[in-house]
């Protein structure tokens, strides 16, 4: 078989079938990859370095969703008005942008249409256009409507007491969302990403039928939004989403993340049984392996995953949520390298 592009081997393996290798592609945190690119390069630099498939511009990476409002405190306000904590350069939820219904009449959303939320991705489609697989990214509005304008308990209060509310403002989030997703696809996106995780450890957030009533509507937009452009989308969330995962898998996506192990997620049962509808991204523990295995093992769980996912096709091998701050720069490199060593096709991993 012909070397494939980066690009050429993502479109493949969504569609189900076996490019020359298994592809990679991650989000990753500067202090991972700046302690990996040789002195002075840029991220696109690591990239071309680690020769990795798919790029993803995401908010912590591309950094236009926050501005700070108290830096003597490490707190940013996001674009939708909620103030956050920096930790360790992650921000968590601090105080939402509303209060109550009656201060949506008065509630500005952001503009999808800013030049400068897209500079990043117009600099990686003129550096990688159709060698690389530049992936646009959304946060899901489920993620936005809890973190940034109402809070958790008075999202989830509001779901059985007001969900005319709630349909209120996720309807001003999904219309950003499209609109910007929109924006994505003319500058040349050639995917779409759409994070927000929907359970935790051991469950959904909510019920099936709240699933299906508050939050897969919007994905099964953007799915649509990105079909129509002829773009595969990927869902990402963290979890055990089994007791929803055909709901999701509904909803038309093309791409599944991160098949979270520290839920129990089984990446070859879930294979087994959702292999020809989905392709499977993910499944290589961020939370042990890349932060505190020897490299050894590192390889050792690449080769069970392409093993376990690989077969035929519709599998990316990625880490199980996101190269983070914790991440070991040498076991990623071990990772990818393993990835190019033992995903090639036809595969032999007996």
């Amino acid at each position: 078989m012909k070397k494939m592009t980066g690009l050429e081997r993502m479109l493949t393996t969504l569609k189900h079938q076996e490019p020359d290798r298994v592809p990679h592609g991650e989000l990753h945190n500067p202090a991972v990859w700046q302690a990996i690119v040789p002195e002075g390069g840029t991220y696109e630099d690591f990239i071309e370095f680690l020769d990795i498939d798919c790029v993803v511009g995401y908010d912590k990476l591309t950094g236009w969703n926050w501005e700070l409002a108290d830096p003597e405190k490490g707190i940013v306000r996001d674009i939708w008005g909620g103030l956050q904590r920096l930790t360790s350069n992650q921000p968590s939820p601090m105080t939402p942008a509303l209060k109550g219904p009656r201060d949506l009449e008065n509630y500005t959303p952001p503009d999808p249409d800013k030049p400068e939320r897209y500079e990043w991705l117009k600099g990686w489609v003129s550096r990688w256009k159709g060698e690389r697989a530049c992936i646009a990214h959304a946060t899901d509005i489920f993620d936005i409507a809890r973190e940034s304008l109402l809070g958790d308990v008075p999202y989830f209060t509001a779901m059985i007491q007001n969900p005319d509310y709630i349909d209120h403002v996720q309807e001003i989030i999904l219309d950003y969302n499209l609109r910007y997703l929109k924006n994505c696809i003319e500058v040349g996106a050639d995917a779409l990403f759409i994070t927000g995780d929907f359970a935790t450890t051991t469950a959904p957030m909510v019920s099936p039928a709240m699933t299906r009533r508050f939050l897969l509507p919007a994905l099964k937009a953007a799915v649509d939004l990105g079909h129509e452009y002829g773009l595969p989308v990927l869902k990402h969330s963290d979890g055990n989403i089994m007791p929803i995962i055909d709901d999701m898998i509904d909803t038309g996506i093309d791409g599944l993340h991160p098949i979270d192990p520290m839920a129990g997620m089984d990446i070859g049962a879930i294979k087994a049984q959702y292999g020809d509808r989905v392709t499977l991204c993910g499944n290589v523990s961020c939370a042990y392996t890349l932060c505190e295995a020897p490299v050894e093992e590192v390889i050792k769980e690449v080769k069970d995953c392409i093993r376990k996912a690989g077969q035929g096709g519709g599998y990316v091998c990625m880490s199980s949520n996101s190269i983070h701050s914790g991440v070991k720069p040498e076991n990623y490199v071990a990772m990818v390298k393993a990835i190019h060593e033992y995903g090639v096709y036809p595969l032999d991993l007996e």
